[in-house]
């Protein structure tokens, strides 16, 4: 079965950084296209950012961009979030999506995510 296990949330203060990771099992990590999408209170899904099988490309949104980092170790079937300049804005529950077939980009309306991590934003 496709796994997927976030860890890393918590409370931070504005300003502040934490880093997510999303181990995997079940499928051939290092043939899919990974993801980090959040969902806060009340809104609909935003994705955030995109990283392909390799590892040598990256894209964020522009909500993100220049201050999230996505990253991925094939040995170790992990995914990261590293965060940074944290706001209040972020405050949602993130969550890591696996491509839905290999090598595509496509997430599949998030077919396959884990069960999410909070990340709280607040002073």
């Amino acid at each position: 079965d496709v796994q997927l296990t976030e860890s890393g949330g918590g409370l931070v203060q504005p300003g502040g950084s934490l880093r997510l990771s999303c181990l995997t099992s079940g499928f051939a990590f290092s043939d899919y296209w990974m993801f980090w999408v959040r969902q806060a209170p009340g809104k609909g899904f935003e994705r955030l950012s995109g990283i392909n099988p390799g590892g040598s490309f990256a894209s964020y949104s522009p909500l993100v961009r220049g201050r999230f980092t996505i990253s991925r170790d094939n040995a170790e079937n992990t995914v990261y979030l590293q965060m940074g300049s944290l706001k209040p804005d972020d405050t949602a529950v993130y969550y890591c999506v696996r491509g839905i077939q290999p090598f595509s980009n496509n997430e599949g309306a998030f077919s396959y995510r884990g069960q999410g991590t909070q990340v709280t934003v607040s002073s």
